[in-house]
C-alpha cells in the first residue's frame, strides 16, 4: 500500500491485492457459482470450470471486485492509521481483474485532521467568569401571577359595559353575498379577546369591535382581490354581520391558600412558592451551566487552528438547510405551498447565512472528539439507554418508540447518537476541570 498526500485533507493510498489472494477470491466465486447454476448434462456443482469460465467470466470478475475492494481497503485504511470522512473507490467498470495477476486500485480519501490540543485543565484550565444570577423574590411573584392568571376564570361584565383591550366578546358572525348567506362563513359563540388582533374568519373583526356593547350587530365589509383562490368571492365584497352575543372580563382569584390548594395537591400559598423557587432555582442552575459550557465551545473554537473537512462541513449545511425548510414548512402560512425554483432560492440563500455556524459546529465537534479520545472518553451501552430515556421524554413517546425509530435509521443514526453523547461527555469533562472565578 501506497500513500499519497494530495492536500492537507486529502490522501490516495495505491492498494496491491497479491495474485494469491486474487487467484483465492476466484475460487471460491466460482465454487458458490458452481452451487447455484443449472446446466443441461451435469449434476449441480458438477460443472467444468472452463464452461463457466466461458460463460460467466465478467460476473465472476465484478464479484471478486465487490469482494476484494471493501476488505483491502479497510485493511489499508487501518495500517495507514488515517480517520476517513469521505471514500471515494473507482466504479468496477474502470479496474479490471485477471487470474495469476496482482490486483490494485487507487481510493482517495477525504480525512480528518490531526488536532493539536490546547490547555483545557489544571495546570492551565479555562477560566470562567463566575455568573451570579439568583432567583428573586420578585421573579417568585411574577411566576405566582402568571400562575393566577392561568386560574382567572371569566365572568359577564356589567350590564352596560363597552368592550376594551383585555375584555373578551362572544360572537356570532355570517357572510353575505348579494344578501344571500355564504357557505363557510358563519361561526356562532367564538371567543375574541380584545388586543390579540386575531382574525376571524378571515375578517379583522377589532377594529369594529372596539367601544361597542353586548346585543350590539356590526357590519363589515370584506373586499376580494380577482386573484382570490375562491372564485365564488374573487373580485367581490363579502358582508358580515358581527353581533356581540356578551362581554366578559377575567376575574382573578385572591393569592391565598385555597388558591393553592386549587393548583394542584398544595396546602398552603407558601407550598407553592416554595415549589415554584425550587423548580426555578433548578431551570437558573441548568441555564448558567449552560452559558459556562457554550463560553467554553467558544473558547476552544478560537483557541484551536486547523482545515476543515470540506465534506463534514458540507453534511452539517445541508442538514441544518433542510431542518429550517421542513420547519417553514410545518408553519401554515408560510410558503407550505411554495415552488421548487422559490425553495431552491431559499436552500441557497440559508446555505450562505448558515456556513459560518455549520463550520464552528464541525470545528468543535472535532475538537471535542480528539479531546475524548486523549482521555479515553468513550460511549457506554448505558449512556446510549440514558439518552434514549432522555429523547423520549422530551418528545413525549415511549422509549420503545425512540428506539424503533433510532434502529430504523440504520447505522448512520446510530453513530450519530454516539457521537452527539461523546461530545456532550468531553465538553462535561471540560466544564468540570473549568476554574470558576469568584
Amino acid at each position: 500500500m501506497e500513500m499519497t498526500e494530495l492536500g492537507p485533507m486529502k490522501r490516495a493510498l495505491k492498494i496491491e491485492v497479491p495474485a494469491d489472494e486474487v487467484n483465492l477470491r476466484f475460487a471460491q466465486a466460482y465454487s458458490e457459482l458452481n452451487r447455484q447454476v443449472r446446466i443441461p448434462g451435469f449434476r449441480p456443482g458438477k460443472a467444468p470450470l472452463q464452461l463457466l469460465e466461458k460463460r460467466y467470466a465478467k460476473t465472476i470478475e465484478e464479484d471478486v471486485i465487490r469482494s476484494l475492494v471493501p476488505d483491502f481497503y479497510d485493511r489499508a485504511i487501518r495500517q495507514a492509521g488515517i480517520m476517513p470522512v469521505l471514500v471515494e473507490i473507482p466504479p468496477l467498470e474502470r479496474v479490471k481483474v485477471k487470474k495469476d495477476t496482482p490486483f490494485s486500485f487507487t481510493a482517495t480519501v477525504e480525512i480528518k485532521p490531526t488536532i493539536e490540543l490546547r490547555d483545557y485543565k489544571a495546570p492551565n484550565p479555562i477560566s470562567l467568569k463566575q455568573d451570579q444570577r439568583t432567583v428573586t423574590d420578585e421573579q417568585v411573584q411574577k411566576a405566582l401571577e402568571v400562575l393566577r392568571e392561568q386560574m382567572a376564570q371569566l365572568h359577564p361584565a356589567p350590564a352596560g359595559a363597552v368592550l376594551a383591550e383585555g375584555d373578551y366578546a362572544v360572537l356570532d358572525i355570517e357572510g353575505t353575498l348579494d344578501n344571500k348567506p355564504l357557505d363557510g362563513t358563519a361561526k356562532t359563540g367564538h371567543l375574541h379577546k380584545m388586543g390579540s388582533n386575531a382574525s376571524v374568519l378571515g375578517v379583522d373583526v377589532e377594529p369594529h369591535l372596539a367601544g361597542k356593547k353586548e346585543g350590539e350587530v356590526v357590519t363589515i365589509s370584506q373586499a376580494y382581490p380577482a386573484s382570490h383562490p375562491d372564485t365564488r368571492v374573487a373580485g367581490k365584497t363579502v358582508t358580515f354581520a358581527c353581533t356581540i352575543k356578551s362581554v366578559k372580563r377575567k376575574q382573578l382569584p385572591a393569592l391565598d391558600d385555597e388558591f393553592a390548594k386549587d393548583c394542584g395537591p398544595y396546602q398552603s400559598l407558601q407550598e407553592i412558592r416554595e415549589k415554584l423557587q425550587a423548580e426555578m432555582e433548578r431551570a437558573l442552575k441548568k441555564d448558567i451551566e449552560d452559558s459556562y459550557k457554550d463560553t467554553i465551545l467558544k473558547r476552544l473554537a478560537e483557541t484551536h487552528h486547523f482545515d476543515l473537512p470540506g465534506t463534514l462541513v458540507e453534511r452539517e449545511l445541508s442538514a441544518m438547510v433542510r431542518q429550517q425548510l421542513q420547519s417553514r414548512q410545518r408553519k401554515p402560512g408560510d410558503g407550505a405551498t411554495a415552488p421548487h425554483a422559490a425553495q431552491s432560492d431559499d436552500a441557497k440563500q440559508l446555505q450562505e447565512e448558515y456556513r459560518p455556524e455549520a463550520e464552528r459546529r464541525v470545528k468543535v465537534g472535532l475538537i471535542l472528539e480528539a479531546l475524548a479520545a486523549k482521555e479515553g472518553i468513550t460511549v457506554t451501552n448505558e449512556d446510549l439507554s440514558n439518552e434514549v430515556t432522555r429523547l423520549a421524554s422530551e418528545v413525549k413517546l415511549s422509549v420503545e418508540e425512540v428506539t424503533r425509530m433510532i434502529r430504523a435509521g440504520g447505522q448512520e443514526t446510530l453513530d450519530d447518537l454516539r457521537s452527539r453523547i461523546l461530545a456532550d461527555k468531553a465538553l462535561d469533562f471540560v466544564y468540570k476541570h473549568a476554574m470558576i472565578q469568584g
